[in-house]
């Protein structure tokens, strides 16, 4: 049976990441907003020094004490807060980001232990996971980077682009970049494997931070791959090329990190849906719930349909997220739950400005900025047509083969 009651311990732990949120993050959201590549270094400090007490005190990651059974469920509830507070300030959060997801879903226990365990003391680190290519976007299993193996070394070729932390996990010490490259390009997906290049590996740089219409607070890079130089245990998991794994390697990684960023977009939409909701509420404006359609206002309609929008979106979040938890399958849960927020999302930060109308466009408030904010949610961590597909593949049973 599917239980989405959250434990005490978490409520309260939510709580307290809503208090970050309005406190730490809401305050300077604007300014870090219109400094794109200016670090927030006291935030970083305080978020970098918070995590550390919680792990000496024996809490575990994000969220607590709580049950393991819990543990990515929690993650999303806490997610959820912080990035109604500002989703860029999130992600750039020192702390093992998407490359920590990749080890975890494809590195040995002695590995996991290894690249991990730094982040439990000392200064702030970040991880990073870099996988799409100039050429190669949504379809990842088109990489062109390739790793041939030298003596005791793996040497990497290619380029990556729009690597969220690639800049601070490559240019600030014992940070790591888990970079997707091919062994064999005729095994074709089967040949894909992930390999961590830390801080300060010969052959690896940042070639270029992007611009960004959104999340601007956070770091998002291109780096150059020259003939970088790795150990061969930095290859994650077996070296072996089994056909029969294909690409489940990355697709594992998609199926614990999709529903955090289902979770991301939700607490965007939401932090846009409590602006209007207040502001209506100081115009004395009421939206009057259990009364027919016919009889509700067009504003009633809107309001009611943007709630409907992200409480829809956070069952198909939570599934998704109580499924990892629990050891199941959550490929077609974790694709939905994407396709869902991300549309979501933007269809809520979008008529929340339309019903603000010129205060929604002017940028004396952060409505704005969230509707920026919101529309990477449908693109990044696989666009919505490509989770789209997934979805109807998984549905019908039908191979990537039998329907592209």
């Amino acid at each position: 049976m599917v239980d989405f009651e959250l434990e005490p311990q978490i409520i309260e732990r939510a709580k307290f990441y809503h208090t970050i949120a309005e406190t730490m993050m809401r305050p300077i959201s604007r300014y870090y907003d219109e400094h794109e590549h200016e670090e927030p270094q006291e935030f970083l400090q305080a978020m970098w020094r918070g995590a550390l007490a919680e792990r000496a005190s024996g809490q575990q990651g994000e969220g607590g004490q709580r049950s393991q059974t819990a543990r990515t469920l929690a993650t999303a509830v806490f997610v959820e807060e912080l990035c109604w507070g500002d989703a860029g300030l999130f992600l750039s959060i020192p702390g093992p980001g998407l490359g920590g997801a990749a080890i975890a879903a494809a590195g040995t226990p002695e590995q996991k232990e290894r690249f991990l365990a730094r982040f439990k003391s000392g200064e702030p680190k970040w991880g990073a996971m870099a996988i799409t290519e100039p050429g190669c976007g949504s379809d990842s299993a088109a990489i062109t980077t390739t790793a041939r193996r030298e003596g005791d070394y793996w040497v990497l070729n290619g380029t990556k682009i729009f690597c969220t932390s690639g800049q601070r996990a490559l240019e600030k010490s014992d940070g790591f970049v888990v970079v997707w490259a091919t062994v064999d390009k005729n095994a074709g997906r089967a040949g894909i494997k992930p390999f961590v290049v830390e801080h300060g590996t010969p052959g690896v740089s940042v070639i270029r931070v992007e611009n960004k219409l959104g999340i601007r607070a956070s770091d998002t890079a291109a780096i150059l791959l020259d003939n970088c130089r790795v150990p061969l245990d930095h290859l994650l998991g077996s070296p072996e090329v089994k056909p029969e794994r294909g690409f489940k390697d990355v697709m594992a990684t998609f199926d614990a990190t999709r529903p955090i960023v289902a979770a991301m977009a939700i607490g965007v939409g939401r932090a846009a849906l409590d602006f209007v909701r207040d502001f209506l509420k100081e115009q004395k404006i009421e939206i009057r719930y259990g009364i027919r359609p016919s009889r509700m206002t067009a504003l009633e309609r809107d309001f009611i349909e943007m709630e409907t929008e992200l409480q829809a979106a956070r069952l198909l979040t939570w599934r998704a997220c109580w499924m990892l938890d629990r050891g199941m399958r959550n490929s077609l849960e974790a694709s939905m739950a994407k396709a869902k927020a991300g549309l979501a999302v933007t269809r809520v930060t979008q008529k929340a400005v339309e019903l603000m109308g010129p205060l929604g466009y002017s940028r004396k408030y952060l409505l704005e900025k969230w509707m920026r904010d919101a529309k990477i949610n449908d693109i990044y961590e696989g666009t919505q047509q490509i989770n789209l597909l997934i979805i109807a593949r998984r549905i019908l049973g039908y191979s990537s083969k039998e329907l592209r």
